[in-house]
């Protein structure tokens, strides 16, 4: 299985700092790029909704949520870093292929729900500021497809740094709003303690829930720490796991702040005057100049809104990329991987505005923050199994304490679904005209939703999980080759990657040579690691393909052919002709994946790049 996000995988050096301070510096970044996700604007209209309606009354639901948020993400965080997976390829290797599909197929759906929010934002936000069209707004965001993979081949620390100036300039931008607002700070706190109003207030606050605790950041944040290299002996771990709570706990607690400074505008400005039914962001940023009395209100809010909805957008885009390939062990090019996640955002919001309008904006962000809150338990669930396994996190599992917290707050997210699905159930069949239809589709439907939550809730506590180390090549090592045909070679070097084409590649390499001959398999980590350190690598996929290699000589030994090894690091264009070149072989076979065209632009080609390097004929197996 490929690293999470493989091009910037362990790729922030830890180490050798010269104190204790760039030390913990080292490790800062990946909680604010998940921290952005928790003050997108699905977020803005769930708060604004909630603070028109309700005054300061559900601010206890936004610090409940961000409690549940620090406990979640720090969980996700440790997976990462203990395992070295991210929470796709996790479940990925845990569970049958039928419910992967479905655990993807749902996280695919959050995720184009989140970016619907966050392009639909990012589009209000430009139509505001610079009075450009709703829909031409929406087109504007795929350049930040362009824009991330610029980013992203600067460095992941150069990412980091552009999201944290994007927070600090939705962080001041509220600081000011609070100072224009002057809110009634009795009644904030009087906020804090729980209460529910009405059944309203409950979709509102499942909605703040769902934009708070967001499925897409436990991926992404289970990927992000690999970017981190550190000493992986215990104690490197374990510091790592300290300095990443930190981390976390700084960035959240700002996303709270931001959070709670919307819901409070909202009811400081909206509430107060009695306007209970502004929903949408475009009808905020019109009331707050003569509301408020200041001109400058609705220019930070749109600049807010615009920088909200462009980091959301960037750390979407990854969440889906870790997505597609940790489930689905798809690797394909990282800028043809994000036009598809983009595209799965921008569609929907350009159908939704062309059929319906800008007026249902502020409906449609929050539908989509609840869609997110009825995804959570299916990527919760499988993560606190996941982190409680003491042998899948070799010691580092939570504590029983931490489990029982962890499972309360899923069975509070859990039972809350609920409790929405039944409501909205009960009122379609109250007010259809033909209620049978529902009673055939939709019921069943939640029903089958029902049942496979309850398969994951309890599938770990009656099989063991898979093994952590899975072999990734996809007929098992179980080759079938031939001993026949006439044999001229002698020295034969064979490259393989673990794929479908080794069979292929074998099989004609033995046609060649025979018994008599002396054959090398070669094989070339290709990781961010192995470029950027070679064979002083040290990483879970280098330790994975080091294992398949030995696999591979010893059952081929066993069977009577000569057998050596090499293991290369880099890239295979250039490490396997240094091998070869620098060898006695006669020939190298090499299998292909059979793909031509625009397939190779999108899988990318070895064999053209080696082709001209080396000093031996090439023979290409198809």
């Amino acid at each position: 299985m490929s690293k999470s996000l493989e091009e910037v995988n362990q790729s922030v050096q830890t180490q050798n700092k010269s104190s204790i301070f760039r030390k913990i510096l080292a490790f800062f970044g990946p909680a604010y790029l998940v921290s952005v996700g928790y003050m997108d604007p699905g977020n803005w209209a769930t708060d604004i909704a909630g603070g028109s309606q309700f005054g300061y009354a559900l601010l206890w639901v936004l610090l409940m949520s961000n409690l549940m948020a620090l406990l979640l993400q720090s969980l996700s965080a440790r997976l990462g870093i203990v395992t070295q997976r991210d929470l796709a390829q996790a479940s990925r290797e845990t569970y049958s292929k039928p419910i992967n599909y479905i655990l993807y197929f749902l996280a695919e759906i959050a995720i184009a729900a989140c970016d619907l929010a966050e392009v639909l934002g990012m589009a209000i936000g430009i139509n505001l500021l610079f009075d450009i069209p709703l829909i031409e707004g929406v087109l504007i965001t795929v350049l930040d497809t362009f824009l991330l993979l610029f980013l992203i081949n600067k460095g992941i620390r150069k990412m980091e740094a552009f999201i944290i100036v994007l927070v600090a300039i939705i962080g001041f931008s509220f600081i000011f709003e609070m100072i224009f607002a002057k809110p009634e700070l009795h009644k904030v706190i009087y906020g804090l303690i729980p209460s529910m109003p009405n059944s309203a207030a409950l979709y509102i606050a499942i909605g703040i829930i769902g934009a708070t605790v967001m499925p897409h950041n436990l991926y992404l944040h289970s990927s992000l720490v690999q970017t981190r290299k550190f000493d992986r002996t215990p104690a490197g771990i374990k510091q790592a796991l300290k300095y990443n709570l930190i981390d976390s706990t700084i960035a959240l607690n700002m996303a709270f702040f931001v959070n709670a400074a919307i819901l409070i505008l909202a009811a400081a400005t909206f509430y107060r005057n009695g306007m209970f039914e502004v929903a949408e962001i475009q009808d905020a940023h019109q009331f707050l100049e003569p509301l408020l009395g200041n001109k400058w209100a609705p220019i930070l809010f749109a600049v807010a809104l615009i920088a909200a909805g462009q980091s959301s957008t960037i750390t979407g885009t990854l969440a889906g990329q870790i997505v597609m390939e940790g489930y689905l062990n798809l690797r394909i090019q990282p800028w043809v991987r994000r036009i598809i996640t983009r595209l799965i955002a921008i569609v929907p919001a350009v159908v939704v505005i062309l059929i319906y309008g800008e007026s249902v904006t502020g409906k449609l962000l929050i539908l989509s923050q609840v869609i997110l809150s009825l995804q959570l338990g299916f990527a919760i669930i499988p993560l606190i199994h996941f982190v409680s396994d003491k042998t899948k996190m070799n010691g580092f599992h939570i504590s029983k304490t931490t489990q029982i917290a962890a499972w309360i707050i899923a069975l509070i997210i859990v039972s809350l679904n609920a409790k929405l699905v039944f409501d909205e159930i009960d009122g379609w069949l109250d007010t259809a005209e033909n209620p049978i239809i529902i009673w055939l589709t939709v019921v069943p439907l939640a029903f089958s939703f029902l049942g496979l939550l309850l398969y994951i809730v309890f599938k770990p506590f009656i099989t063991k999980a898979k093994h952590n180390i899975q072999n990734h090549s996809p007929h098992n090592l179980k080759l079938q080759f031939s001993k026949s045909g006439n044999y001229s070679k002698k020295n034969i070097a064979i490259s393989v990657d673990f794929s479908s084409a080794d069979e292929r590649a074998i099989n004609n390499a033995f046609e060649l040579g025979g018994m008599d001959a002396e054959y090398t398999l070669i094989h070339v980590v290709e990781t961010v690691g192995a470029l950027m350190y070679g064979q002083n690598v040290d990483d879970h996929e280098t330790t994975i393909d080091e294992k398949l290699l030995l696999e591979y000589k010893e059952m081929l030994s066993q069977k009577g052919f000569k057998m050596e090894t090499e293991l290369g690091f880099g890239e295979p264009n250039k490490i396997i002709p240094e091998i070869i070149n620098s060898g006695n072989f006669d020939i190298l076979v090499m299998g292909t994946h059979g793909h031509t065209g625009l397939k190779d632009l999108i899988f990318g080609t070895t064999v053209d790049k080696l082709r001209h390097k080396i000093s031996i004929p090439l023979l290409i197996v198809k």
